[in-house]
């Protein structure tokens, strides 16, 4: 067993969105789920049992709710179909999307209330500094260790209440999800940074608050590459040169990431790993943890070493099995991908790293 450092798991989204709780066993929370429709019930991969028993000691856990903004000039949306949904159309759901954000505002402070139970109970324990990691990951019987991250920063009013969400324990953030938020257009377009967008960068800086680029359209990802001078990473996303979309990474973006020491961490959504896919249709591309590889060596040969990859499963990122590698059917089922790594000859160390090496050498460093 190698321990896991998992970049990219929405907790608290499928606890509250979904009323999972993360504290069964795995096979009980599908037991409870048999015969309720909806997309993925049954299906799920995580939590926090089963994520003991995948040896995952550290998670970068999501505050996630969107709001559209009233005002989004510039925008182009034009991006066209992949995966049989219209991402080129703002996407909404009835468990993600709300009327304004002083309703996702608040509806994220409900996500930070769960994880804040959650370590009152002593089922996890916050990271804010370098020193927290080192702490619990040497301790393989500590509490699930917990980085809070906000995927899309639509929770934020205003920039000036970025401090708040620092204060309350939130280290990372992406500045937009799907299609437009309040600070930069996300994925499904192109289009730049707002002007809030900029002011929030730099009071993420000013903070400490460490930037993902994530889900970030690409020009608005290279305006925050210039603003931004603080680390920066991609919690989990693959690469555009295997799958042609926007969501993903291009291999100019994955240098530029390791420029700067960043990390970019693999996505277990199928859509994301083999070309074609289209969701529900017989007889579609299936992917393995051999195509979770091939992004893995991408990164890999994109960067000219293996200090850059890592793990952002996204397991639980609104599908379940019906969508995920055919070898995975539970988060526990990440250990397989260090016995494929070695085949591809890659050696134990670099393994190791790709597993969590990786991320712990970002994390101490952009912690502080």
């Amino acid at each position: 067993m190698r321990p896991i450092l998992d970049a990219h798991l929405d907790i608290a989204w499928n606890a509250l969105s979904f009323d999972r709780d993360q504290l069964l066993e795995l096979w009980e929370m599908r037991r409870r789920e048999a015969g309720m429709t909806g997309s993925a019930r049954g299906n799920c991969t995580v939590s926090l049992p089963e994520m003991r028993r995948a040896d995952v000691r550290v998670c970068l856990a999501t505050v996630l709710c969107r709001a559209l903004p009233e005002d989004v000039p510039e925008m182009d949306f034009n991006i066209g179909e992949v995966g049989g949904r219209g991402h080129g159309e703002v996407i909404l759901r009835e468990d993600l999307d709300f009327a304004n954000q002083t309703i996702a505002c608040a509806t994220g402070q409900g996500q930070l209330a769960y994880y804040q139970l959650l370590e009152q109970q002593g089922h996890i324990r916050f990271i804010r500094c370098g020193e927290d990691l080192d702490t619990l990951w040497a301790d393989p019987y500590s509490p699930l260790g917990v980085i809070l991250s906000m995927e899309g920063c639509d929770p934020i009013l205003e920039p000036a209440q970025a401090a708040w969400w620092y204060e309350h324990g939130l280290r990372t953030a992406c500045l937009a999800h799907y299609g437009p938020s309040a600070y930069a257009m996300g994925t499904g377009g192109d289009g730049p940074l707002t002007p809030q967008g900029r002011e929030l960068l730099r009071e993420f800086q000013r903070l400490g608050l460490v930037l993902d680029l994530v889900h970030t359209a690409d020009t608005a990802l290279e305006q925050a590459l210039d603003i931004y001078g603080g680390p920066v990473f991609i919690s989990h996303g693959n690469c555009r040169a295997l799958v042609e979309h926007d969501r993903q990474i291009t291999d100019e973006q994955i240098r530029q990431v390791a420029a700067r020491d960043g990390v970019i961490g693999v996505v277990m959504d199928e859509w994301m790993l083999v070309p074609g896919y289209v969701r529900g249709e017989e007889g579609r591309p299936r992917a393995t943890l051999e195509n979770v590889a091939d992004h893995i060596d991408h990164i890999c040969a994109t960067v000219g070493d293996a200090q850059h990859a890592g793990i952002g499963s996204d397991l639980d990122g609104g599908f379940g099995t019906e969508q995920t590698p055919l070898d995975v059917k539970s988060i526990a089922d990440l250990q397989s991908l260090g016995d494929t790594l070695s085949r591809r000859g890659y050696s134990s160390e670099q393994i190791d790293g790709i597993f969590s090496g990786n991320w712990l050498r970002f994390f101490r460093a952009s912690l502080g």
